[in-house]
């Protein structure tokens, strides 16, 4: 999807374990730290193939301790759990946004079906 929209301001709030990102078409997202760690592009969460994604559980307090840019077309989260391999391009990031309701809501069908449970 070459015609992705881009961002224009990528905003970090660590308090409160959220990232604000403005799109170049208008639209706006904020994602929480807990949903863009769980949703890593990363092999290590996504797996090499359909069918292998990892769940990931555990990480209801996970933050982000820096966010580099890679190229121009991502960046590369870093989060305090250790985890900083997920490359997160432009495309990417603005599908997480555009999908966050349904991808969260997925996420915890499978927690469920899992027998997993989030902690609040």
């Amino acid at each position: 999807m070459a015609n992705s929209p881009l961002p224009t301001n990528i905003n970090l709030h660590q308090k409160s374990r959220m990232l604000e990102i403005d799109f170049d078409n208008g639209e706006k997202y904020q994602y929480t730290c807990e949903y863009l760690r769980c949703f890593s592009p990363s092999a290590e969460v996504q797996g090499h193939g359909p069918g292998q994604e990892v769940l990931q559980v555990g990480k209801e307090n996970v933050n982000i301790e820096k966010i580099e840019q890679v190229g121009n077309y991502a960046i590369c989260i870093h989060f305090d759990d250790g985890h900083n391999t997920g490359i997160y391009s432009w495309e990417t990031l603005y599908k997480l946004g555009k999908n966050y309701q349904a991808n969260w809501d997925n996420y915890l069908k499978r927690l469920e079906q899992a027998g997993k449970k989030r902690q609040e």
